[in-house]
């Protein structure tokens, strides 16, 4: 199959959370039966295939990012033959199947790491990064240099009993794989990749798929931050140079098995170098996801911002460069998104939740946003029934993401448990956490939202609003977001040149309540409109409909004017040329 006829380019993929999916046996955490339990769902939103988050042994200090056996299974969530019988399950009902691959670190339990850090001649020993301390003028002990992991701190972590520090760009219990040993990257290939792929799996969303090769030289990341005793240095650990290298190499395994990929990438915000990764030249990675959209209103430190900081133009400036490298001019692709498992929920970072009538709303135009842009449309589970973050008056202690934690506990240690800033944190962490994305998926109106028996105690504490906002009250009304999103992954099917694979526009950049972008083909377009406010906005789209013949192709609002959008209504057209 050419890259251009490729399954996954007119494909919605339907991420699902392990943990918080569908508990199948009382014990209040999701499990891989549970899913094989919701197929028939899923199959009936209208989506191509299915991924996994990791579902492999773990200790779970990041919740299974950090993977002790790439080949077993977290017994709480099932088995080896459990992921089997799912594999058979999807490929049944002609679902594709999509496991996570975290390979830029391992846990500190992986049997690699144990064996690595057991002595400093240990055969594995360079399988790992592992440098000597430096020694400030008054001899005290300090890390290689100035790193900030991903979760705070310092990026290095000293073993007493070896006398080094090994990096890890995560949490402590993560650390980083040497990329420059062949013996690793080959353990690598065959341990999270071949044992998988031979069972059947289509592909792999690829974990942070830009840091495996770090700068050699370890130096000291710039200050950008005279507060920080550590220092953000995606500069010197991502987009390294040996990346590429790397990534052929890998490449190489998945051709063998005609799979698929969808790499994350972070800190690459330029087309041409998003582009080195995915062109279908090149014969490294399917895709990847662009972080443009989602980063809009984080700070440097991600929570070290304020709720909806954010305009319309910032938003319309960062769809357009994640749409660029599909302008018809390269031979790249990639995905468009709006939610994932380390998201907070997109209508309550760009919808309203001020009234149910503005929530339905806004849940609907958002969806027309995504699903209207170019490339593979991902989905997260409960985005298609509009879920929303946590409410803001949920103590600290429901949070239970180590990112949330870490930075609640930075704060704390940086101002000395000032009041304001805490309370600045906490509301940052409302606004963005990854927790949000994390609750138990609401299934029905029965204590729990279904997801698992009333009488147990869930691992996150289900959303309040469960018993207005689920899945089975929505599948019987044929007005609501879930039906919406129904409708509209058919309509996206039925007009792939359109919907998949046509040029953006963005038609009127300066309009800051509007957005209004065309997505052109060869013999027709869309033009798509959303009003991203709480209030009726003026606008004049017979202007950019012309005199050709056009259509609505789908609508979150009934009554319609050329002449006005009403509060967060969206409509996409169809035109000829």
């Amino acid at each position: 199959m050419s890259p251009q006829d490729a399954w996954w380019k007119n494909a919605t993929i339907y991420q699902i959370y392990p943990a918080s999916f569908k508990d199948s046996n009382d014990d209040g955490i999701g499990d891989l039966p549970g899913i094989q339990s919701k197929l028939d769902y899923i199959q009936s939103l209208g989506v191509d295939a299915i991924w996994l988050c990791p579902m492999y042994d773990s200790p779970q200090y990041d919740m299974g990012y950090d993977i002790a056996n790439y080949e077993d299974v977290y017994a709480p969530y099932g088995t080896v033959a459990d992921v089997e019988a799912l594999i058979t399950s999807c490929h049944d009902r002609g679902l594709k199947i999509l496991l996570d691959l975290v390979i830029n670190h391992t846990s500190h339990l992986h049997a690699w790491f144990q064996e690595s850090r057991s002595s400093k001649s240990s055969s594995r020993r360079d399988w790992y990064i592992w440098r000597p301390a430096k020694y400030d003028a008054d001899g005290k002990r300090r890390p290689p240099n100035n790193w900030r992991s991903m979760f705070g701190g310092s990026a290095w972590e000293w073993d007493e009993e070896t006398q080094e520090y090994y990096l890890h760009l995560f949490a402590v219990q993560q650390p980083d794989l040497n990329w420059e040993n062949p013996a690793t990257r080959a353990a690598v290939y065959e341990s999270a990749m071949e044992f998988w792929l031979k069972k059947g799996i289509d592909g792999f969303r690829v974990d942070t798929v830009n840091m495996y090769s770090k700068d050699q030289s370890f130096r000291d990341a710039p200050v950008i931050d005279c507060r920080l005793e550590w220092q953000p240095a995606a500069s010197l650990y991502c987009n390294g140079p040996r990346i590429h290298e790397f990534l052929k190499e890998m490449g190489q395994i998945l051709l063998k098995y005609n799979a698929m990929t969808v790499g994350e990438l972070p800190h690459t915000p330029q087309v041409a170098d998003v582009l080195s990764y995915v062109s279908a030249q090149e014969k490294k990675l399917s895709m990847v996801f662009q972080f443009d959209i989602v980063d809009i209103g984080m700070g440097s430190i991600r929570f070290d911002t304020v709720p909806r900081n954010w305009t319309l133009l910032d938003l319309r400036m960062c769809v357009g460069r994640t749409q660029a490298l599909m302008d018809g001019t390269t031979d790249g692709w990639s995905t468009t998104f709006l939610e994932n498992h380390d998201q907070a929920r997109s209508i309550s970072r760009w919808g309203s939740e001020a009234s149910p009538q503005l929530w339905a709303r806004s849940a609907k135009m958002l969806a027309m946003l995504v699903a209207s842009l170019s490339g593979t449309l991902f989905l997260y589970q409960g985005q298609e029934i509009g879920m929303v973050n946590v409410p803001v008056e949920w103590d600290i202690s429901e949070y239970k993401d180590l990112d949330s934690l870490n930075y609640y506990k930075f704060v704390q240690k940086l101002t000395g448990d000032d009041p304001a800033a805490l309370a600045a944190a906490k509301l940052a962490l409302a606004h963005l956490a990854r927790d949000h994305a994390r609750i138990p998926m609401q299934w029905d109106n029965t204590p729990n939202a279904g997801f698992t028996s009333a009488a147990v105690k869930p691992w996150m504490r289900v959303h309040d609003n469960y018993p207005d906002l689920n899945a089975k009250r929505q599948a019987l009304d044929p007005t609501s977001v879930l039906s919406f999103w129904r409708e509209l992954l058919q309509v996206r099917r039925a007009h792939p040149e359109v919907f998949v694979r046509g040029v953006f526009t963005d038609i009127d950049p300066l309009n800051e309540s509007v957005f209004i972008f065309e997505k052109a083909a060869i013999n027709q377009k869309l033009i798509v409109a959303l009003n991203f406010t709480g209030s009726k906005q003026p606008i004049d789209l017979a202007a950019w409909l012309g005199s050709t013949p056009y259509k609505v192709l789908i609508k979150n609002h009934e009554e319609e004017s050329l002449d006005a959008l009403q509060a967060y209504e969206g409509r996409v057209y169809l035109v000829n040329k």
